[in-house]
């Protein structure tokens, strides 16, 4: 599904700063994959690359065998609006939009009937539990409604990879465990392929693995397996062993 290989990152000014280093990574179709590392490793970097905002220096970035960084301008755009789906911590909804407004966005912007988007707007809102606030606008939700409102946004198109960017940075324990339960949901359920960036070991002890940058580099990676409650303790002292300053972790809930 994901295939990066040999990825390295150089941005190029008056010293030249490397923020990758051959970086390989696959992920099967299907995968929920967490991305973990101190501040300034360079997991931002790869998710950008990967989302195709940012292209990398050498080795290549294919999905579904498709290498997008050598796509056209227009068919670039496309190619992001359809085929990969992006949730961030700022939920970057439109505020002058209703929820349902905001949710169907990708659709508008394909030229969808309005019959349909709503149609799909419906689906979806009723599998994460916000059919009541559709008509609301977004100063009027709670953070946990709108990164909700945000993960409908993304979905709605059923892209063939979600993107997340630290989604539950802005949310409370309560909230952020939602939100992480329901990607674990739409994940298992669409079998839809999801990589995490995130600096919350509570946040990543929901995907099937994980993976550890350190320094622009590969570090390790730890899979689940079976209990939530013991993957979360490896993701803890994996980040202890790799250590990095106190604000690097959020503060720990389980």
């Amino acid at each position: 599904m994901l295939n990066v290989k040999q990825v390295s990152k150089i941005y190029e000014g008056k010293v030249a700063y490397r923020a990758l280093t051959d970086i390989n990574l696959k992920i099967e179709e299907g995968e929920f994959v967490g991305i973990m590392g101190p501040s300034g490793s360079g997991k931002t970097t790869l998710l950008n690359m990967i989302a195709t905002i940012d292209e990398p220096t050498t080795g290549e970035i294919l999905i579904n065998g498709k290498n997008p960084h050598k796509l056209k301008k227009d068919k670039l755009a496309e190619f992001r609006r359809r085929e990969l789906g992006f949730v961030f911590q700022e939920f970057n909804l439109l505020h002058t939009l209703t929820v349902e407004e905001n949710i169907v966005l990708p659709l508008t912007l394909d030229g969808k009937a309005v019959s349909e988007m709503k149609r799909k707007a419906a689906e979806i809102a009723e599998i994460l539990g916000i059919t009541a606030i559709l008509n609301k606008r977004t100063y009027e939700i709670s953070g946990g409604q709108a990164q909700r409102a945000a993960v409908a946004r993304a979905m709605i198109h059923s892209p063939k990879l979600l993107l997340a960017d630290e989604p539950t940075g802005n949310l409370d324990s309560k909230s952020s465990k939602d939100v992480m339960g329901m990607l674990q949901e739409i994940n298992q359920k669409r079998q839809t392929t999801m990589m995490l960036v995130t600096h919350d070991p509570q946040a990543a002890s929901y995907c099937n693995r994980v993976v550890f940058i350190r320094d622009g580099r590969f570090y390790s990676e730890i899979h689940r397996g079976d209990n939530r409650q013991a993957f979360f303790q490896k993701i803890i002292d994996t980040l202890s062993l790799m250590g990095g300053d106190g604000h690097d972790l959020s503060q720990i809930r389980v």
